[in-house]
């Protein structure tokens, strides 16, 4: 079984940033398309951001260009680098394998207020 600890979430103004981190138990990195996912108030978790083994990346179209998912593979932490934020992008945010492979964890509140 794998955990994951996500953390740097926080309540930040429309337009700001905020850097989230994503730790698992072990590594996991080289072997799986992880993700970010977002659960918004009254919503379903989604799919936000994906990393590939080979460092590929995509987004969902609201976060396109404002969101950068990354990976410090010898630290073995993922991050969301996050900017220009809307109060749309409020609401929970967890990391997992693309497919939700591996045990959820708490996730971090990110809350923007306009």
């Amino acid at each position: 079984q794998v955990d994951l600890v996500e953390s740097g979430g926080g309540e930040v103004q429309a337009g700001g940033s905020l850097k989230l981190s994503c730790v698992p138990s072990r590594r996991i990195f080289n072997a799986n398309n992880m993700a970010w996912f977002r659960r918004a108030p009254g919503k379903q978790r989604e799919l936000i951001a994906r990393i590939y083994p080979s460092g590929a990346v995509n987004y969902k179209d609201s976060v396109k260009g404002r969101f950068t998912i990354s990976r410090d593979m010898s630290r073995n932490i993922m991050y969301l680098q996050m900017g220009a934020l809307k109060p749309e992008d409020t609401g929970v945010y967890f990391c997992n394998s693309d497919v939700g492979m591996f045990n959820w964890g708490r996730g971090t509140q990110v809350t923007v207020s306009s």
